[in-house]
């Protein structure tokens, strides 16, 4: 299959590294990193080690081919900006696989793409930048896909099939926008205080005025959702969410790391979105409204 990887980050380019064992992949990103990779091929260290030749652009001026699988992994901020330069480099049968953090990217896609053509996903695999060209894999977590209408299509069922050939752990959703809920809940209480405290996922469990803390912010995030219509519990979402920081205890979290590295967070697509749909729903959003502001101090 001919794919498009658009964001090549940490998760972009492990995703990258493993189809391009058996499809054709070009990774789209920015320097040093592609311009390394160009150089010395793409390493993934850690709880995959690979390295590979992988063709890879800092412009898309220099895509040469139609793609039958673009999948955007470009932060949330950059969705739009990303879709409007992309547009005129894919076909009418083109799918977009939306691999991103955050509540609002199949709507930003979808100002500007035929929905029918999306297909969403979560993934709680773990990687950081070691250095330019080098990507640390720190977990191997799942990936889960779904059709915006929850069908079981056959074009899904073959993506599913794609990555599990490759390695990457996929599996089908019944209902992929709870799912991106659910994991936008999560992020929103673990990424923004591992953010203000400096610390490891793993700390906020071991501390226990953090976890009080942590578990202020999700019943919030969750009361959120439920005011939504999303059909979730707080008792389910919170032990998720331990779950989760149990998985990856020694990872830092992608919002601590683009402050240390001095990068925009995605605070406004996560905790932001929240606050913005709590507040049409007359829904409390104090909690999360401090985490932005704080977060947004750096």
């Amino acid at each position: 299959m001919n794919i498009i990887i658009f964001g090549a980050g940490a998760i972009g380019s492990i995703f990258g590294a493993m189809l391009s064992k058996k499809n054709n992949v070009l990774l789209i990103g920015r320097n040093p990193h592609i311009s390394a990779i160009k150089k010395n091929g793409l390493k993934i260290q850690g709880k995959t080690n690979l390295n590979v030749k992988i063709r890879s652009e800092s412009s898309l001026k220099n895509i040469s081919f139609l793609p039958d699988l673009l999948i955007l992994t470009v932060k949330s901020y950059d969705t739009e900006k990303a879709i409007i330069q992309i547009k005129r480099k894919i076909s009418d049968d083109t799918i977009i696989l939306s691999l991103q953090n955050g509540l609002d990217n199949i709507e930003r896609i979808s100002k500007y793409i035929n929905s029918e053509k999306i297909i969403a996903g979560i993934t709680t695999q773990g990687a950081f930048f070691s250095k330019p060209g080098i990507i640390k894999h720190t977990g191997t977590g799942i990936t889960i896909i779904g059709e915006l209408n929850n069908k079981k299509t056959k074009r899904l069922e073959n993506i599913i099939n794609l990555f599990n050939r490759v390695g990457i752990e996929t599996i089908f959703s019944k209902d992929i926008l709870k799912d991106i809920w659910i994991k936008a809940i999560i992020n929103s209480s673990i990424n923004p205080l591992t953010t203000l405290f400096r610390c490891k996922n793993g700390y906020l469990i071991k501390n226990p005025i953090l976890e009080n803390l942590l578990e202020i912010v999700c019943e919030e995030s969750v009361n959120i959702a439920r005011a939504d219509g999303i059909n979730i519990t707080f008792s389910d979402i919170f032990v998720k969410t331990k779950e989760v920081i149990k998985n990856t205890s020694e990872n830092y979290s992608s919002m601590l790391q683009s402050v240390i590295n001095e990068k925009k967070t995605e605070i406004d697509s996560i905790n932001g979105k929240l606050i913005e749909i709590g507040r049409k729903l007359n829904v409390s959003t104090i909690i999360n409204e401090i985490l932005v502001h704080s977060v947004k101090s750096f």
